[in-house]
């Protein structure tokens, strides 16, 4: 989701965005939402699997997602059409994964860094990362300089344990000739509801509604992103079913 987060930032208004990786890992899919407001919700298709730390406290991504698949990036302006770009996946760590589409599908010299530590007891003990991203006007002598900066600079997690904050590690990369244009919260929302999952049962076929109530006598529908679950009884499904748009 941090990756997301970062790629959030450079959107507007009501502007959002879906990023999903679908690698040979073995989490499976990855399906990740954001906005401009600086939310975010996500989830793995496997979450439930546990891969040893490496010495530094951060976890294998590569192991975990796999290296031969895709990353799909979605972006909805809301007008017109959603527009998608997709990439082969050249490393499973997120970050270059991420820089790679930047460069590819969206044509901007991009550099991603990402790092999470975990405590002894699996907790997330922090977590950050950066995305620098080259205008058009930028020298040749201004982009070397920012790429062996990059190139020394130690784990953002690792920064932030030695109590940096994003400001610091601003001041790292550009010799302190930084101004903050802005500042934002993020976090993670779910917006799922009960009402969105009505309607989503009304585009199924009439045949499994009416299977859930001649059969399961209701339903539990349970959100992918927030684990939050709604119950439909009897009475709603037929509801449902009499709003239904799906097929027989």
């Amino acid at each position: 989701m941090g990756t997301l987060l970062l790629a959030s930032s450079v959107l507007k208004g009501d502007e959002q965005m879906t990023v999903k990786i679908n690698g040979n890992g073995p989490v499976g899919g990855i399906v990740i939402d954001g906005n401009a407001k600086g939310t975010v919700k996500g989830y793995l298709q496997h979450p439930h699997i546990h891969l040893p730390l490496n010495e530094q406290h951060k976890i294998d991504v590569k192991t975990a997602v796999g290296t031969d698949g895709f990353l799909s990036v979605t972006k909805d302006q809301g007008v017109g059409d959603p527009f998608t770009g997709t990439v082969a996946l050249v490393s499973g760590e997120l970050g270059e994964d991420f820089t790679y589409y930047l460069a590819q599908s969206e044509q901007i010299p991009s550099a991603v860094g990402l790092s999470v530590f975990v405590n002894d007891d699996n907790s997330i003990g922090v977590a950050g990362g950066f995305l620098v991203q080259v205008l058009p006007n930028a020298t040749d002598e201004a982009i070397s300089s920012l790429e062996a900066k990059l190139k020394d600079l130690p784990l953002v997690s690792q920064l932030m344990r030695e109590g940096k904050t994003p400001e610091d590690i601003l001041d790292l990369l550009f010799d302190g000739d930084v101004k903050v244009l802005d500042k934002m919260p993020v976090k993670f929302e779910c917006d799922c509801s009960k009402e969105r999952f009505a309607e989503a049962l009304m585009a199924l076929p009439k045949h499994e509604v009416r299977a859930m109530i001649d059969e399961d006598h209701g339903a539990t529908a349970v959100c992918h992103f927030c684990g939050s679950q709604y119950q439909f009884s009897e009475a709603e499904l037929e509801a449902v079913l009499s709003r239904s748009k799906g097929a027989e």
